[in-house]
């Protein structure tokens, strides 16, 4: 195991709650129609020989049309009109165009003119003549500055230190027994286990982590694999529900160590939904999720229902050749997911997928933005990392992969 190096602070990444996607919406439309307001008044100020007097005239009328525009933009960016620049394209042409047409519509209404066929062309002439300034910059604010607005929103956090905890639970004392799909079961050494748990967990503090460990449950055999319980989104815990009878059992004592931790929203998922940890992988906003034997359709619907009003979008990823989505592929800090070749049904999902030279080294933690954690049992894919420019701490848990375990099952980091 190399040795640790002092931490860089980060930047901690709160929950995306309903409230902070409602005010990210109403700030990205706002600034969008301001932006067109400036530009529509700033246009006809310098066609008219920039004569104050132009803001006077007109400047009532880009009022009632900006605001009306930014009702219409706090609609349409709601339902995710900015996620594609299409959409944005598409909302904002609709939106700058209603606006205009109520806002004129508006102004002459109040300056005592009776609704005639004459006002209704006036109206529309309107369009390609006083509006048309304000729907162009209405346009191409909603397609160029509304995404980068709502995204500055979403990740803005106070500065202060990342919480750098991770639960962790000691091994039972039949860890043998643990519950096998895709391997062969060979004698599994319980004291050497406990010694890799031991090193594990010294590990983990070394780089800065403090460990908390969930209460023991020495007659569950799998209870050492705690990340299937529990899967974190910044604040927002989901307490997940295993695919197996036999870990059922382990979920309370997670879920109790969980809501002991201060500032953290606590969600489930419900029979018939069946969701482990080991199935999910999150890369910035995308959440990945197996559908393997442990993680059904049902339990894929829920995490998505409860994940959507925080910005989070759900991928389905089959996984048939190994237990858990995260025993065949993870992602290292900048979103390149790595995985093995031979049992990643469908690569094409990933946007950057890199191949890794042994099955032992598709798990990795990370540990820190340049540090990951990952098998002594794959020294050619450490050396691959270590050529890309991350710091690699390795421990040997070599019997916990004899269960189908690898680094990412042994602790749930909580940051």
């Amino acid at each position: 195991m190399t040795s640790p190096a002092p931490s860089r602070p980060a930047r901690f990444r709160p929950a995306i709650t309903p409230g902070r996607r409602a005010g990210a919406v109403l700030l990205s439309a706002a600034v969008v129609s301001a932006v067109a307001y400036a530009a529509a008044t700033l246009a006809l100020f310098i066609g008219n020989g920039q004569s104050p007097d132009v803001f006077g005239q007109i400047g009532g009328h880009f009022f009632v049309t900006a605001i009306t525009c930014w009702a219409l933009l706090s609609i349409v960016n709601a339902v995710g009109a900015t996620r594609r620049w299409f959409l944005a394209l598409i909302a904002g042409l609709a939106s700058a165009v209603l606006a205009a047409i109520i806002g004129t519509s508006w102004t002459v209404l109040a300056g005592g003119n009776s609704a005639r066929p004459e006002m209704f062309l006036f109206v529309l002439g309107s369009l390609v003549s006083l509006n048309l300034v304000f729907i162009i910059a209405v346009v191409l604010a909603e397609v160029l500055l509304a995404p980068r607005v709502l995204r500055t929103v979403l990740a803005y956090a106070p500065d202060r230190e990342q919480r750098r905890l991770a639960l962790v639970r000691i091994p039972a004392s039949n860890l043998a027994e643990g519950e096998l799909t895709h391997l062969e079961r060979i004698p599994v050494d319980q004291a050497r286990a406990d010694d890799q748990w031991d090193n594990y967990c010294a590990a983990l503090v070394a780089e800065g982590w403090e460990t908390i460990e969930v209460d023991a449950e020495p007659e569950l055999a799998d209870s050492v694999f705690v990340e299937d319980q529990v899967v974190m989104f910044g604040d927002l815990a989901v307490i997940g529900s295993p695919g197996v009878e036999s870990r059922r059992a382990e979920t309370a004592s997670v879920e109790r160590a969980v809501r002991s931790l201060p500032g953290l929203t606590v969600q489930r998922i419900e029979q018939p939904g069946t969701l482990e940890g080991g199935d999910v992988l999150k890369v910035d906003d995308t959440v990945y999720v197996g559908a393997s034997s442990r993680t059904n359709a049902e339990g894929i619907r829920q995490l998505r229902a409860i994940l959507a009003p925080h910005g989070f979008t759900v991928v389905a990823v089959p996984v048939t050749k190994a237990l858990h989505l995260k025993s065949m592929l993870t992602a290292l800090p900048d979103g390149t997911v790595i995985g093995d070749a031979d049992r990643v049904d469908t690569p094409s999902l990933f946007p950057r997928f890199l191949p890794v030279p042994e099955p032992e080294g598709v798990a990795v933690v990370e540990l820190s933005p340049e540090t990951l954690l990952m098998s002594a049992a794959a020294p050619k894919t450490a050396a691959m990392l270590s050529g890309l420019g991350y710091r690699v701490v390795t421990v040997d848990i070599s019997e916990f992969e004899k269960l189908e375990g690898c680094v990412t099952c042994l602790s749930v980091r909580v940051r």
